[in-house]
C-alpha cells in the first residue's frame, strides 16, 4: 500500500478499533479504511458483557452486526448474606463473533491480521516488513498502557466455557457470586472475590473466577481449581472445556491524567481505545465508552488527523473528570476495606434501586445516585473511609498479562 494515502487507519483490532471500522463503514461506506492488528483474529480471545440499557438505539443498531446471547429475564447477584434477580436484560458477545462479523462486514482489503505497527505518526503507519501505510488520520486503538502516573489496583480472572451432557438448568446469568471463599490465591490474606457464570446455551456454561486485589499477581494453578470446585459444587465437573481467557485488568483510583496523556500521546494521533483512558476506573467495562467512540468518530469522519486527535484528547480528559467519583470508590475498596471484607461494599451497594446499578455500570450516575450509594451506615469504619479518600495506591507500572482485548 506504499504511496497510496487511505482516509483511516486504525491501529489495533480490539474491541474500540474494531467498532471504530464498522461505524465508519456503515457511516461512510466511501471512504478508505485500514484496520491493522498483530494478532491472528480481532477481538482477541475475550467475552464481552453489558446490560441492555447501557446502549443508545444507535448503538443497539452498531452491535447486531455481531451474534449475541441475550437474556432478557435479568440477571442474578449473590451474597453471603442475600440473593437478588435484578429485571435489567443483560447481553454478551464472545471475541470469535466479534472476528466473524468484522470479517462478514468489512471490506477485505482493510482488514491487515498479523501485521505489527513498528511506528505511528500523523501521516500513516510503518509495519515491522517496512511496509507504509499513508492515511489521513491515524487512530491508536492499542491496549491500555501501563504508567507511573496512573495508580490503582487490579481486576485478576480466569474463564472458562464448559459444554455439559445434560442441560444446566440455569435461566439467568449469575455476574456476581460472592457468597464464595474471599481468600486471594496467592495468600494475601484476602481480596473481593466472585464468580461469574452465564447460561450460553441449554449444555454450554461460562464461569469465570474474578477478583480484586492489590498486586497484580496472577495464579493460574489455582485459579483454575477454584472453577473446577466451583463446576463440582453445581454438577458440571464432567462436562468438556471448549474455550478459556484469563488476564489482569487495571482498576484505577488516581493519578496525574494530564502526564499520562502526555506520555501516550503521538502528535496528530488520535486514541479512542483503552489507551486512551476510556475505561470505567472501578468495574473496567469497556463496551459502552466503546460505542459511543465509535459513533462519534463516523459522525466527525470527514475530520483532519490532527483536528480528530485533539477531539479525542479533550474527550479523553471530560472522561477522566467525570468518573472521578468512581475512582473515589476504587479507592474506598482497596484502602478503606480489608480484604477479606471487601465483599461488605458490593453487597451493601446490590440492595440499592436498579436504575441506580445500572447508570453506576454505564458511568452514569446522577448526584442523587453518587449521595444515595454513600448514604447510610457505611460498610467500613468512618477513619478507614476518611483515610482512603486522600490516598492514591500504588503505580500501575507492572505490564498487564491480559489475553482480553479492550
Amino acid at each position: 500500500m506504499s504511496g497510496n494515502i487511505i482516509d483511516v487507519a486504525i491501529v489495533g483490532g480490539g474491541l474500540a478499533g474494531g467498532l471504530i471500522a464498522l461505524a465508519l463503514f456503515r457511516e461512510r461506506p466511501e471512504l478508505r479504511l485500514s484496520i491493522i492488528e498483530n494478532g491472528k483474529s480481532f477481538g482477541g480471545n475475550h467475552r464481552w458483557s453489558w446490560f441492555d440499557s447501557d446502549l443508545s438505539e444507535a448503538g443497539r443498531e452498531l452491535l447486531a452486526a455481531f451474534r449475541q446471547t441475550e437474556w432478557d429475564s435479568g440477571y442474578d447477584v449473590a451474597f453471603p448474606k442475600y440473593r437478588r434477580t435484578l429485571r435489567t436484560g443483560y447481553r454478551s458477545m464472545a471475541s470469535g463473533d466479534f472476528h466473524e462479523g468484522l470479517v462478514r462486514l468489512l471490506p477485505e482489503g482493510a482488514l491487515r491480521l498479523g501485521c505489527e505497527a513498528e511506528a505511528i505518526d500523523a501521516r500513516g503507519v510503518t509495519l515491522a516488513d517496512g511496509e507504509r501505510i499513508n492515511a489521513r488520520a491515524v487512530i491508536d486503538c492499542r491496549s491500555f498502557s501501563p504508567s507511573p502516573h496512573l495508580r490503582g489496583g487490579w481486576q485478576i480472572f480466569m474463564g472458562r466455557q464448559i459444554r455439559l451432557d445434560a442441560a444446566h438448568g440455569l435461566e439467568r446469568p449469575v455476574i456476581m457470586d460472592a457468597a464464595v471463599d474471599q481468600l486471594a490465591p496467592h495468600g494475601n490474606g484476602g481480596a473481593y472475590r466472585f464468580v461469574y457464570t452465564l447460561p450460553l446455551g441449554a449444555h454450554d456454561v461460562f464461569v469465570e473466577d474474578t477478583y480484586y486485589a492489590d498486586e497484580p499477581e496472577m495464579d493460574r494453578g489455582a485459579l483454575s481449581s477454584r472453577i473446577d470446585a466451583y463446576a463440582r459444587q453445581h454438577g458440571w465437573a464432567d462436562g468438556a472445556i471448549v474455550g478459556s481467557e484469563a488476564g489482569l485488568l487495571p482498576v484505577l483510583t488516581g493519578g496525574n491524567f494530564a502526564a499520562y496523556q502526555a506520555e501516550v500521546r503521538i502528535p496528530g494521533v488520535a486514541i479512542a481505545g483503552a489507551r486512551g483512558g476510556f475505561v470505567h476506573p472501578l468495574t473496567s467495562y469497556t463496551m459502552v465508552i466503546a460505542v459511543e467512540n465509535a459513533l462519534t468518530i463516523a459522525a466527525e469522519a470527514d475530520l483532519a488527523g490532527a483536528q480528530l486527535a485533539a477531539l479525542f484528547e479533550t474527550r479523553a480528559a471530560r472522561h477522566w473528570r467525570k468518573t472521578g467519583y468512581y475512582r473515589m470508590l476504587a479507592r474506598m475498596l482497596f484502602f478503606a476495606a480489608k480484604p477479606h471484607r471487601r465483599v461488605d461494599i458490593f453487597q451493601r451497594f446490590y440492595t440499592l434501586r436498579e436504575g441506580l446499578i445500572e447508570r453506576f455500570y454505564a458511568a452514569r450516575s446522577t448526584r442523587r445516585d453518587k449521595l444515595r450509594v454513600l448514604w447510610g451506615k457505611p460498610p467500613v469504619t468512618i477513619p478507614r473511609a476518611l483515610a482512603a479518600m486522600i490516598k492514591s495506591g500504588q503505580p500501575l507500572t507492572t505490564k498487564s498479562q491480559s489475553e482480553k482485548s479492550v
